[in-house]
């Protein structure tokens, strides 16, 4: 029997330095999606390729850091977060180097092809370590993990423009893909995985009473329910995320001056700053909410807070200040899915697998990349950003009442018969 006596005085201590090195890594890899729209239309301007193609990068990009995650987590399952983190690291050093010297959109493609696989590997290893380590604060652990990722490019988004401005977006590539990737190299190298006995196992929320395996999970209706509201939810705020640069430039305010807070930015600047920043605070603070209230609930307020944020952002975002204040509330209100749905994940179906089950949950969001591309072809079609900023209003509020009438007596029913079936076998060898 292990000893509690003597692995829980370093387990804490232990757990948050795990968490930071998790965090650290997300930061690293942050640019990789956050960072993408500042190089659309440098691009462009470069080699004249179509918007909607140059932004297929973009999809495969997140396409193969989502759909790649359950085999990443597998090996993250079976061998530790160690050796996964450190490759995930190198290929997305390699990625943007190989953008830096792409000449042809498929070399471009290319690039990031590597960088949505390494991204996805330190991405899913991260998040699936957090849900190990934290079995009694998933929500908050998951979200802190999470911010890494929706805030860690915000230091850079001065940076990064001004290398572009200054030098050319392929030094900004080349330049900021190999200090990335050699940081979460070395970082890797401090990751582990928890041992039996070193976590807690109380929390204030729903808990399964056992671990489900990958298998198990995707044949429950429970999985395919959440599956359907991650893409919902994903679908604008990818857009968002991939879109930003040419919605602000479609709508003539990207290098208008905006003063808030006494500082005077760029239209473009600015929101991408503050987005990132609020894309980043919300993950862990809706995580720590929903840790006290419940996922659902947490859900519904925060979705429907996205899906009005967006509405409200077609009919006010082309006034300079509006866009920027409007795009802050989108993220806000957008980024805490990638707290929630993990947590929810881990919740429902256990640790023992909660890399390969989370991963593969978050597919969902490569899902949702493959709607982006065609938001520019919708776009040039319709000659406005209307009918985008509609299609994902309305997700976003469909997917808030899912959470409250859908989810909830889902998930309540199935905590409930996983804890009777477990009870079963005990209850037989009693008599």
């Amino acid at each position: 029997m292990t000893d509690l006596s003597t692995t829980g005085a370093s387990a804490p201590k232990n757990r948050w330095l795990q968490l930071l090195f998790g965090i650290v890594c997300m930061c690293m890899i942050a640019n990789m999606q956050y960072g993408w729209t500042f190089f659309v239309n440098p691009i462009q301007e470069r080699h004249g390729w179509d918007r909607a193609a140059i932004q297929v990068a973009f999809t495969l990009f997140v396409v193969t850091e989502t759909w790649l995650v359950p085999i990443e987590g597998w090996f993250v399952d079976k061998y530790g977060p160690r050796v996964v983190t450190l490759v995930g690291g190198l290929m997305c050093g390699l990625a943007w180097v190989v953008n830096a010297y792409a000449d042809s959109l498929t070399l471009l493609y290319i690039g990031a092809v590597i960088g949505g696989t390494g991204a996805g590997a330190v991405y899913g290893t991260c998040v699936g370590n957090s849900l190990k380590w934290f079995p009694d604060r998933r929500g908050l652990a998951a979200g802190l993990t999470a911010m890494g990722f929706g805030a860690g490019s915000a230091l850079t988004v001065v940076p990064i423009q001004a290398v572009i401005h200054n030098y050319s977006y392929e030094s900004a590539f080349l330049w900021f893909g190999l200090g990335q990737g050699v940081v979460v190299m070395l970082i890797a190298l401090f990751l582990v995985a928890p041992k039996k006995g070193q976590v807690p196992a109380i929390a204030r929320v729903s808990q399964s009473r056992r671990d489900f395996s990958p298998g198990e999970m995707v044949r429950t209706p429970i999985f395919w329910v959440m599956y359907a509201m991650f893409v919902m939810m994903a679908a604008g705020g990818l857009m968002a995320t991939a879109q930003l640069g040419p919605i602000a430039k479609d709508f003539h305010i990207a290098d208008v001056p905006v003063s808030l807070f006494g500082i005077t930015l760029p239209a473009l600047t600015f929101a991408a700053t503050i987005d990132r920043v609020l894309n980043g605070v919300t993950r862990p603070l809706f995580g720590w909410i929903s840790d006290h209230i419940g996922r659902e609930n947490t859900m519904f307020l925060s979705f429907g807070i996205e899906g009005v944020g967006i509405y409200m952002l077609s009919q006010f975002g082309q006034d300079p200040i509006m866009f920027v204040i409007l795009t802050g509330l989108v993220f806000f209100a957008w980024g805490e899915i990638y707290s929630l749905f993990p947590a929810t994940c881990g919740d429902t179906f256990g640790s023992k697998y909660a890399a390969t089950n989370a991963g593969l949950l978050y597919t969902a969001k490569g899902t949702a990349a493959l709607i982006v591309p065609y938001t520019s072809i919708l776009t040039t079609m319709t000659g406005s950003w209307h009918a985008v900023f509609l299609a994902a209003a309305a997700l976003n509020i469909l997917a808030a009442l899912m959470a409250i009438f859908v989810l909830k007596p889902m998930r309540q029913a199935y905590t409930r018969d996983a804890a009777a079936v477990e009870a079963e076998p005990k209850t037989a060898t009693a008599h």
